[in-house]
């Protein structure tokens, strides 16, 4: 439950960061950003909307490393990282990608995940509990779904969804708060009045939500994909294997800025169902199996 308030919580507060910079702008310096109607906001709120989703795109493997404490892999020190180094490079090579990063973070929780912000320099790093309590076919086919993951190009495609989805809340919000302002509350100042700022608020928190559920029912679908990836490149029964050993995995979850990214993130139940970015493992399993 936490982790999924922290998500939605996440992408609300840069919103209303956004709102309250705007109103402080507008109201005290008197600098208006957004001229030329519906159109000019179209454009100002595609800038901010596409704008944090490629900064923190571009900045993923620099933020994976340091918030999961990942160890790159420079030079093998060990049989067991000459091993995994040469299997990402494998399956790399078996999905036309040119050799990504490859890292271990130290965590009892069986995990692993992929970032980066182009396919041919991407990162990915597994935990190392999952080295510990798995199999080294297991280990293979959590590395084929990763891999999936980055020749896929889901990173990219998160990012740009997000991005399109907070240039609309954006958008969305600023109409809804000027037609309130306006209509309802009255106000006939040339500037924005404080009916605007509040409505607009209130509708980035509600349209947030809405956008969150967009983001990830998507992330969701990308994981059955990656799971299949997985198995082609490894076998179905190594995937399976790998996926009912993840059901045994105890401890925290990954930081919420990354769960969307690892192999395991746990599950809810009811409505917080559709703010799960992973399915349940019970259904991938089955997914692989028909």
């Amino acid at each position: 439950m936490k982790r999924i308030f922290l998500f939605v919580l996440t992408n609300i507060a840069v919103l209303a960061l956004l709102s309250v910079v705007l109103f402080i702008v507008q109201n005290v310096f008197g600098v208006h950003l957004m001229q030329g109607g519906t159109g000019g906001l179209l454009v100002f709120a595609a800038i901010f909307g596409f704008g944090g989703s490629l900064i923190s795109l571009a900045l993923s493997k620099w933020t994976a490393k340091r918030m999961m404490g990942v160890r790159v892999i420079e030079s093998p020190q060990s049989e067991l990282e000459r091993w995994l180094v040469g299997t990402v490079k494998r399956l790399a090579e078996q999905s036309h990608l040119g050799m990504p990063e490859v890292g271990i973070f130290d965590a009892e929780e069986m995990n692993a995940f992929a970032t980066g912000a182009r396919r041919n320099a991407a990162l990915v790093a597994v935990s190392s509990g999952l080295l510990r309590n798995m199999s080294r076919t297991q280990v293979e086919a959590v590395l084929g779904h990763e891999i999936t993951h980055v020749a896929n190009g889901d990173m990219v495609t998160l990012a740009l969804l997000q991005g399109v989805l907070n240039t609309f809340v954006i958008f969305l919000a600023r109409i809804i708060g000027g037609i309130v302002d306006r209509a309802i509350l009255r106000n006939d100042r040339q500037g924005s009045g404080i009916g605007f700022f509040l409505t607009t608020m209130l509708a980035q928190f509600v349209l947030g939500i809405l956008a969150s559920i967009i983001v990830c029912w998507y992330s969701r679908r990308r994981e059955f994909r990656a799971d299949r990836g997985g198995a082609d490149l490894t076998g179905t029964a190594n995937m399976i294997d790998a996926l009912q050993m993840l059901k045994r995995s105890q401890g925290e979850p990954m930081p919420q800025q990354l769960q969307a990214f690892g192999i395991n993130t746990g599950g809810s139940d009811g409505i917080m169902r559709l703010f799960m970015t992973h399915p349940p493992l019970d259904e991938r399993i089955a997914a692989l199996k028909t």
